[in-house]
């Protein structure tokens, strides 16, 4: 299928100089529709299925920065080729700021313009497969349960947790009961390191076999949905079985590893969770039978293991030290409002005491690695903040009961983000301080963040987000804001031509200043001079 192009240039001979000597129907294009101007040219793409765009830089009314922006909003995929004078690079720049692809300069050869549409084929090629294949794999996923089930689950178990948005649209391709009263998950963990001989090909069989001896012997069930979650895992998810169909399924366990054992010689470990009523607590229940298959398998494989026969304090211990104190340390770092960091460990102490078996000897020990992870975090103030530790650590040791523990450490962490917040900002406003001062002292020159960056020593993505958390503006807006006051002081004095005020605000072109001056203020140049 050809593709169509548009040629838009506000001088005819240069449309009719491509329109002869481009090879067009060799490129894979039919005959280009023309225009000469970026209104003509929208009415043609509003109307046409138009695959690339060739557009003058500069032209009356509308530029071909404005066309390329509004035509990007008619067809997406889209691909511009710009065509620009020497001294328009910078129209050039914006352009591809807003969507251009390429861009050459005059005057025009005939031979860069055919190479930059040879490649504009091949991407929308691309780009064309991979749409087919998207509708393809739609299609299969649509013909496929056991994909659309593969993928639940793996939402269900996953960190990002589940929402009542994403159970609903899985409910239009799965039935899910409207309230499960009991959710559990089922395990299977092929015992890898037993037979860690073997070569590719015989992993790909065993693989294949696994899922398909877990999906017969689970398949006599209405609610559970199997997926295949690892290359040694399988994950089988339960809703509201009945106690007998629980019973059931404990034979169909020992099937399951028989089955493994008899054809391919391999062991299988299994572990059962516990039951809950909340989909939210799905991803606990993964986790809880991860570290009880885990702390098995150190003696031996090939088990059948139910989670309510493991020690519940075993995996808490596990939990806060894998899992909650990093992310304690994360928030704190990570987020500005102390509240929500107080609010989430106050949640951690809830869930603590909770637990009737808890004891005071380990809240204790808790409060102490929080802190001192805490501490070795610290980054600001360090004589203070040493000072702090002391005081706080001897508290914690003077502690005689659980509520004195949480009071300490949530009085440790309040105290610890006032610190490092007022450190941060003292700090930070300082950086960019400097930065804003040697802006204000270099914007007549070419000056590029990354520029900026190495001259104060930071990574330029580190150095970009300080700058607007700090100014509410990124630095391309402040350099053209400050450009821009410059402009409007020295179009004041008549004695200075627009386009030596161009110079001195750090323009290579007068054009490009007076579009960025009317898009900043609303008025040309001229008009703004005249009016004061």
């Amino acid at each position: 299928m050809l593709l169509k192009a548009l040629i838009v240039d506000d001088e005819p001979t240069h449309i009719q100089g491509l329109e002869r000597y481009i090879k067009w129907k060799e490129l894979g294009f039919d005959a280009p529709y023309t225009a000469e101007s970026g209104q003509e040219a929208l009415e043609i793409m509003r109307n046409e299925p138009i695959d690339v765009l060739i557009s003058d830089v500069s032209m009356p009314v509308m530029t071909g920065i404005e066309l390329v922006a509004k035509s990007k909003a008619i067809h997406s995929q889209l691909q511009v080729l710009m065509i620009s004078g020497y001294n328009e690079f910078e129209f050039v720049q914006e352009a591809m700021n807003v969507g251009a692809q390429a861009y050459v300069l005059k005057p025009i050869k005939v031979e860069e313009v055919e190479s930059k549409l040879t490649g504009f084929r091949k991407t929308l090629t691309k780009l064309k497969q991979i749409e087919d294949q998207a509708q393809e794999l739609q299609q299969k996923v649509n013909g496929s349960l056991d994909i659309v089930r593969e993928r639940f689950v793996a939402d269900v178990i996953g960190e990002a947790g589940v929402n009542l948005e994403m159970l609903h649209s899985w409910d239009g391709l799965l039935e899910l009961p409207s309230m499960p009263r009991e959710i559990g998950i089922i395990v299977f963990g092929y015992d890898q390191f037993h037979t860690s001989g073997q070569d590719a090909r015989e992993r790909v069989v065993i693989g294949t076999g696994f899922l398909k001896a877990v999906h017969v012997g689970l398949s006599d069930y209405e609610h559970i949905f199997v997926a295949k979650t690892g290359a040694d895992e399988i994950v089988a998810l339960h809703i509201n079985l009945t106690p007998m169909e629980r019973a059931s399924i404990e034979k169909q366990l020992a099937f399951i590893q028989n089955v493994m054992q008899e054809q391919y010689g391999s062991t299988v470990t299994i572990g059962n969770s516990r039951l809950c009523s909340a989909w939210e607590e799905v991803p606990l229940l993964y986790k809880e039978v991860k570290f009880m298959m885990a702390r098995s398998r150190l003696m031996e494989g090939g088990q059948i293991l139910h989670y309510d026969r493991l020690e519940e304090s075993d995996f808490q211990q596990f939990r806060l030290r894998e899992e909650v104190i990093p992310e304690i340390i994360g928030l704190t770092e990570a987020e500005s409002d102390v509240r929500k960091v107080v609010d989430y460990v106050n949640n951690v102490f809830d869930m603590l005491l909770s637990q009737p078996a808890m004891l005071f000897t380990y809240m204790q020990a808790f409060g102490m690695a929080l802190l001192s992870e805490l501490a070795r975090k610290q980054k600001w103030n360090k004589e203070l903040g040493g000072e702090m530790n002391l005081q706080m650590w001897q508290k914690l040791i003077d502690c005689r009961s659980e509520a004195q523990i949480r009071d300490v450490v949530l009085d440790y962490i309040q105290r610890y983000k006032v610190i490092e917040t007022k450190g941060e900002a003292n700090q930070r406003h300082n950086l960019i301080g400097k930065v804003t001062a040697y802006l204000e002292a270099h914007f007549q020159e070419h000056i590029t963040v990354k520029q900026i960056a190495e001259i104060h020593h930071l990574n330029a993505s580190y150095l970009s987000v300080l700058f607007k958390k700090e100014m509410g503006k990124t630095i391309s807006d402040f350099l053209q804001e400050t450009r821009m006051n410059k402009a409007k002081e020295l179009l004041r004095d008549p004695s200075i031509k627009v386009y030596e005020v161009s110079e001195q605000v750090g323009f290579q072109t007068s054009a490009y200043f007076a579009y960025l001056f009317k898009k900043t203020t609303g008025y040309s140049p001229q008009e703004y001079r005249d009016y004061h």
